[in-house]
């Protein structure tokens, strides 16, 4: 039988504590930079409403395990730029943002009539880096929860099976010159893989799963 889990969302159509993913979803699903987090108990989880979110991930305790991950020994660089995409169907619908990591300020988004996830979190990666480039910001991280983006990042290169057509020529024309920035510009800004498991949704999360 599954543990039972209690839902704490302090930003989204109504805030509060439920029982229920599907009534978390429900408050949380297409609102804006919605913020919430699971817990194992109720006491936890009413401890977590009395705070603040930020608050409530940065010193989310991390799970016991024989084999700690790299990721799970380290705390938040609070100081970052944190990216995410979300897709309306794989294809469908596609939108990508940056955000700063410590406040949730929304500090570039795109959207597309026809993309996938991957490619969103891919284009999120690299308008970070050249935003962060252009405000002359060269150590600060940037997170990301997609190894995929990150992979493709390092190669220079997107891999995918979208179908290239009149529809999707902005998003193809986008990926061109993404893949060219990074052939042509260096940069040191540490890309660093989001906890999800330990410190919930990364901030930049569009908050519809």
């Amino acid at each position: 039988m599954a543990k039972k889990k209690y839902y704490v969302v302090w930003e989204g159509h109504e805030t509060g504590i439920f029982t229920s993913w599907a009534d978390c979803e429900a408050q949380t699903k297409g609102y804006p930079q919605a913020k919430y987090k699971s817990y194992k108990s109720l006491s936890e989880a009413q401890e977590a409403l009395a705070g603040n979110y930020w608050a409530a991930v940065n010193s989310s305790k991390k799970k016991s395990s024989s084999k700690p991950s790299a990721a799970m020994e380290k705390e938040v660089v609070w100081h970052s730029l944190s990216v995410d995409a979300a897709c309306s169907g794989n294809p469908g619908v596609m939108e990508y943002q940056g955000v700063d990591t410590q406040t949730g300020r929304r500090i570039f988004h795109q959207k597309f009539s026809l993309g996938t996830n991957n490619i969103g979190e891919f284009l999120a990666l690299v308008h970070g880096l050249a935003y962060l480039q252009q405000k002359n910001l060269p150590n600060l991280p940037i997170y990301t929860d997609s190894r995929t983006a990150m992979s493709w990042l390092r190669k220079q290169k997107v891999k995918t099976n979208l179908v290239q057509n009149a529809q999707t020529k902005p998003l193809f024309v986008l990926i061109q010159r993404a893949e060219n920035w990074l052939k042509n510009n260096s940069y040191e800004n540490p890309i660093l893989k989001w906890d999800t498991e330990n410190w919930g949704e990364i901030p930049a999360d569009f908050g519809r799963k």
